[in-house]
């Protein structure tokens, strides 16, 4: 009987992440096409709940598109990837990851995204890009669609909310996988989906005309066809590589204020529609129950086929994946509100935060863990977690970030709890493992890597790579869980 309640522990696969539209930058070479983030500006923040920078309407996107001031649209040449690709590898190389979380620029290789033919130029970079990742002896996973969407697509089909869209994404899936199949070992088909909800710019890249709110309908149809979208990538992805296929949400890991009756209920219901919606149709194939009752009180409709719901039954994920950076409070009263992931929430009276108001709680990615494993009972794939800040660089020309190592040691320690829980964590990927501009906060200066960018939010600066403190923590780190010596180094 002691034997059945033994669990065993899984080396996990350790790595870091960073996505095209933040990292690569190089938006008028190589063919590359205008994006929707691409059209987003950096804005001085107001606050550190500040919801400005995500949320654009139909005449900021028209001013983005005439304006050549690159330097006021950070995404435009971001962390310069495009022109440091060997240096970049060679660090992560050095680092010693397992595996490294990238995405593709859908507008690089369509620059339309309505093409018949890819760009050639595109092939060439990808090919480049994937091949020194593999050279250097690290496992590929690619999210494929990492916010970023067309500008073109968006302007004349209105992006997601036309089912054309759908082929458009599978044509550029096909595209993918013809070429890079054998290189890649696990898939995203999309970023964060649920965002597409609670940022429908970032998410579905679906554009507002003037301040009135998002229609849900559109918001919603637009999702559905991004799950029709990703169930469809599953099954060709299937038949033409070997890869595992994933989903993946923004965990934001919920608490009730009190325990008041009020407050526990509006967390299940937050719960329900903020994070568990999305992966449930995705893992388990089907609209979950409890969402007919909110899309009949908020007069929701969109457009579900037969032939939807059988792929989406049919073609779901082999494993779980989530972002993680901090927990949020619930309640039915007015409290005081601080910044999250692309959201606000309530402040939490227990927790420390960073000066983004990020609320810090690694307890809280040990409980993420435990209750997306328990629901899905699939692997579970961490696939960004990290620290966001001011990074300063001293007189001595280093970082010493020993805050950020101290977020890692924490999240590393609730990671082995979960487990020690009987969660099967299949892999980490640190968020970005180099300096990248922020999606939150469309800046440099929120800083998350573990290599420095030489740049401010305004693209001054020579763009030189310099080694963190954290950098050779890190490397240390993931030495020695390759030795099966990490419980003993974590304070080292």
């Amino acid at each position: 009987m002691r034997e059945l309640f033994q669990t065993s522990v899984s080396p996990i696969l350790w790595g870091g992440a960073t996505a095209s539209g933040q990292y690569e930058g190089g938006y008028r070479e190589g063919g590359r096409g205008m994006d929707t983030q691409d059209c987003r500006p950096y804005m001085p923040r107001t606050s550190n709940a500040t919801t400005a920078t995500r949320l654009l309407t139909g005449d900021a996107v028209r001013r983005a598109k005439e304006d050549t001031r690159d330097a006021c649209y950070p995404f435009r040449k971001a962390s310069d990837g495009y022109h440091h690709l060997e240096e970049d590898i060679g660090l992560l190389k050095e680092l010693g990851l397992d595996i490294y979380r990238m995405s593709i620029g859908w507008s690089r290789l369509y620059p339309r995204g309505d093409e018949e033919e890819p760009n050639l130029a595109g092939i060439e970079y990808y090919t480049r890009v994937f091949q020194a990742v593999r050279s250097a002896g690290i496992r590929i996973f690619l999210t494929m669609n990492h916010y970023a969407v067309p500008l073109y697509l968006v302007e004349h089909y209105r992006g997601w909310t036309n089912r054309k869209t759908i082929d458009f994404y599978l044509r550029f899936a096909k595209t993918v996988f013809e070429n890079w199949g054998d290189l890649i070992d696990y898939y995203l088909p999309f970023n964060e989906i649920n965002a597409g909800y609670f940022s429908p710019y970032n998410g579905v890249g679906l554009i507002r005309e003037g301040e009135e709110p998002y229609d849900e309908s559109l918001v919603f149809q637009s999702l559905h066809h991004q799950f029709v979208a990703s169930a469809k990538v599953i099954e060709m992805g299937r038949r033409m590589t070997n890869g595992k296929f994933g989903c993946m949400t923004a965990c934001f890991c919920y608490y009730p204020y009190s325990c008041s009756p009020g407050d526990n209920l509006k967390t299940v219901r937050e719960e329900q529609i903020n994070q568990w919606f999305c992966s449930d149709v995705l893992v388990r194939g089907q609209y979950p129950s409890y969402m007919k009752r909110f899309f009949e009180e908020r007069q929701i409709s969109f457009a579900v086929t037969e032939e939807d719901r059988i792929a989406l039954k049919k073609h779901t994920a082999d494993f779980v994946s989530f972002s993680y950076y901090q927990s949020s409070v619930v309640s039915v009263e007015e409290k005081e509100k601080t910044a999250g992931n692309l959201v606000t929430a309530t402040k939490n009276p227990y927790l420390k935060a960073n000066e983004w108001g990020w609320q810090i709680d690694a307890v809280g990615l040990r409980i993420s863990l435990n209750k997306v494993f328990d629901r899905y009972e699939k692997p579970v794939f961490i696939a960004e977690n990290g620290y966001g800040s001011r990074d300063v660089l001293e007189e001595d020309g280093k970082i010493h970030d020993v805050y950020r190592i101290d977020y890692l040691k924490e999240h590393f320690r609730q990671i082995k709890e979960a487990q020690r829980d009987g969660v099967e964590v299949l892999g980490y990927a640190m968020w970005g493992i180099i300096d990248i501009v922020s999606a939150g906060s469309c800046e440099m200066e929120k800083r998350y890597g573990v290599i420095y960018v030489d740049a401010d939010n305004c693209g001054n600066g020579t763009y030189r790579r310099i080694k963190k403190d954290s950098f050779e923590w890190y490397k240390n780190f993931v030495k020695h869980e390759k030795t099966r010596k990490g419980e003993e180094e974590y304070d080292r």
